[in-house]
């Protein structure tokens, strides 16, 4: 609903301003269900004015949000993530359409709760769509098992894009941050036992026998998780740690395997935080 509200009050122009740009008077929301793959995929459409990029870039530097040249780098996507930072607003008037001064943060906070992912696309004069992800179900998952010094750990096969095999020869070190070059891009990658039970995701290269980067993505971040080796696809009922541990960032719940073990179930929203 807020979603909605938010389309009407800041997406859709007035009528006159419609007109000029050749466009019917009537402004359109459409609202879009679908499944794809695990998914639920819900949009919300609007044909208004699009994204103010610069305005962005500007409220972004009057909050501090980055220094002015930083801002000025980065992409378009990158600056429509500033919609869903607490308190962020380009909006000069707090109306009672769009939200009576409820931010965008609050609707990506509740989807996250859910174990959802919200994006956000945009093009100047064409309109904005806001797009959820939720898996299907909340209390079964697709998982990839993977080992991570001798810990067994369960990842959502939802976010996993692909997986590969390095060696020490293939990693590589900017500002400090071990990185692999895959294929036209550079991917940043932690050990993922060690970013959960040494509260970082450092590893010591010299000692990296030939071991497995499982990448995964949130919308259009991308990260690999150094792994010691796979074991297989598994579908695992996601079990609440409880109000003690339930709190703990990257970690979604815990699953109990065949063989009576608990195991812990990867958050890759909590994993991304982390290893920001």
């Amino acid at each position: 609903m807020h979603l909605v509200r938010n389309a009407a009050d800041h997406g859709i122009e007035m009528p006159d301003e419609r007109v000029k740009a050749g466009k019917p008077q009537v402004g359109r929301i459409d609202l879009i269900a679908s499944q794809e793959g695990s998914n639920i995929i819900i949009k919300v459409e609007d044909d208004g004015a699009g994204l103010d990029v610069d305005c962005i870039r500007k409220k972004a530097v009057e909050r501090r949000l980055g220094n002015t040249e930083q801002i000025k780098a980065m992409s378009d996507q990158d600056i429509f993530n500033f919609i869903f930072h607490p308190g962020f607003s380009t909006a000069r008037v707090v109306s009672d359409v769009s939200g009576r001064g409820v931010g965008m943060d609050v609707v990506k906070t509740n989807i996250e709760k859910l174990k959802g992912i919200t994006e956000l696309e945009s093009q100047p004069g064409v309109g904005t769509s806001v797009i959820i992800k939720l898996p299907l179900t909340l209390a079964i998952v697709q998982g990839l098992l993977v080992e991570a010094d001798s810990d067994l750990f369960v990842l959502p096969l939802a976010s996993v894009l692909e997986t590969v095999r390095v060696s020490r020869e293939d990693v590589q070190t900017i500002n400090q941050k071990e990185v692999i070059r895959l294929r036209d891009t550079v991917l940043p990658i932690i050990d993922l036992h060690k970013l959960f039970f040494e509260n970082n995701g450092s590893f010591d290269v010299d000692s990296l026998e030939e071991s497995y980067v499982v990448v995964i993505g949130l919308a259009n971040q991308r990260l690999g998780l150094l792994v010691n080796s796979l074991l297989g696809q598994e579908e695992v009922v996601i079990k609440s740690l409880g109000d003690f541990l339930g709190g703990t960032r990257g970690i979604a719940g815990a699953t109990i395997l065949g063989d009576g073990r608990v195991r812990l179930i990867v958050d890759p929203i909590g994993v991304f935080k982390l290893a920001s």
